[in-house]
C-alpha cells in the first residue's frame, strides 16, 4: 500500500491542524467515507484516534491512547481525540484556502464529528522553531526516513500507514529571554546559530534528553513540527510519524524524568497542552485512504 504522501513531503509554508472529537453515541462510518471518497493527494494528511476504531467494534494493535506522564516538576498531559487533519497550504496558495478546506472538512465530517481544536501553523525561517532554534535536525531523510515513519511487514491496510503523535507546545518567550544566550543553548544542546551539538552540554539538555540512537533500541522518529500562533498565545505543534508509538513513548518519559529523575531543560520555557496519538492509514490503488483497518471497506463511488 502507498503511504499518505503529506508525511514525506517537504513541510508547507502555512499549514492548520485540526482535531476532531467523536460525538457521543454517533457512528462515524459515512463521514469516514465521505472523507476517504477524494483523493487529497499532498493537501491532506488524516489519522484517526483509538476511540474511532472501537467505536467500529475492533482495534489496531499498537494503537492507544497516550498516557499521562508526571515527572520532577512537570507535567505531560493526556488528551485522547478522535480524529487528526493536517491540512497543508501548497505553493504560492492563499492561507485562506486552508481556512475554507477546514470548514469544508468540519461540515463533511458532521454530525459524527465536532471540531475540538484548531491551530494555524507556518514556517518560521526555513526551519526554526520560535524560539530561534533549528527543529528537527536529526530527522531521517530518504528511505531511512520511510522506513522510520511507516508499517511494514503485517499486511493490507496497515502496511504504508504510520502511527502519528501529536502535541501542541505553548512557549514563554519571555522565560527563555531571561536567559543568557549561552544558557538558552545550553538549555537545547546546541548553537541557535550554527546550529552544532554542544560537547559540554548538561544531561539536562533537550537533544541529551531526546539523542534517538541513546535507546535500546533506538528511538527514531520522524518529525515534521510547525509553529504556531494565535496572537499572544505561541509554539509548536510538534509530529512524529513513526511505524508505531514506541519510540515517541520512550522520548516523551525520558523528557519528564521518569527514566533517571533528570527532566528536560525544555520546559523551563515551554510545556505541552495536548498530548494525543493516531494511526494515519495507506493509501488504496485508486489514491484514496484505505479504512480496511477500521473494518470499512471500499465503496464502488470512491
Amino acid at each position: 500500500m502507498t503511504p499518505q504522501p503529506g508525511i514525506l513531503a517537504a513541510l508547507p509554508a502555512h499549514a492548520r491542524f485540526v482535531t476532531f472529537r467523536l460525538a457521543p453515541e454517533a457512528d462515524p462510518t459515512r463521514a469516514l467515507e465521505a472523507l476517504a471518497s477524494k483523493a487529497w493527494g499532498e493537501a491532506l494528511v488524516v489519522g484517526f484516534g483509538a476511540s474511532v476504531a472501537a467505536r467500529l467494534g475492533g482495534s489496531i494493535e499498537g494503537l492507544h491512547d497516550l498516557a499521562a506522564l508526571s515527572g520532577p516538576g512537570v507535567a505531560v498531559p493526556a488528551t485522547p481525540s478522535g480524529l487528526s487533519c493536517w491540512l497543508r497550504g501548497a505553493a504560492g496558495e492563499d492561507p485562506g484556502v486552508l481556512l475554507h478546506r477546514a470548514r469544508e472538512l468540519a461540515a463533511m465530517l458532521a454530525p459524527a464529528f465536532e471540531v475540538e481544536d484548531e491551530r494555524v501553523a507556518f514556517l518560521y525561517d526555513e526551519d526554526r522553531d520560535l524560539s530561534g532554534f533549528v527543529d528537527g535536525t536529526e530527522n531521517p531523510v530518504g528511505e531511512r526516513a520511510a522506513a522510520v515513519a511507516f508499517v511494514a511487514g503485517r499486511g493490507p491496510h496497515l502496511d504504508g500507514g504510520s502511527f502519528l503523535a501529536i502535541q501542541r507546545w505553548r512557549h514563554d518567550l519571555d522565560a527563555l529571554a531571561r536567559h543568557s544566550p549561552r544558557e538558552q543553548d545550553l538549555i537545547i544542546g546546541r548553537t541557535r546559530e550554527g546550529d552544532e551539538e554542544l560537547d559540554d552540554a548538561p544531561t539536562s539538555a533537550h537533544v541529551k534528553r531526546t539523542a534517538q540512537e541513546g535507546f535500546e533500541p533506538e528511538a527514531f522518529l520522524l518529525r515534521r513540527s510547525m509553529p504556531w500562533s494565535d496572537g499572544a498565545r505561541h509554539g509548536l505543534v510538534f509530529v512524529a510519524f513513526g511505524a508505531s508509538l514506541d519510540p515517541f513513548e520512550r522520548q516523551l518519559r525520558r523528557m519528564a524524568g521518569l527514566d533517571d529523575g533528570v527532566t528536560d531543560a525544555l520546559f523551563r520555557f515551554t510545556r505541552p497542552e495536548t498530548s494525543a496519538s493516531f494511526f494515519c492509514p495507506p493509501l488504496d490503488p485508486s489514491g484514496r485512504l484505505d479504512l480496511g483497518a477500521l473494518g470499512i471497506g471500499p465503496l464502488e463511488t470512491r
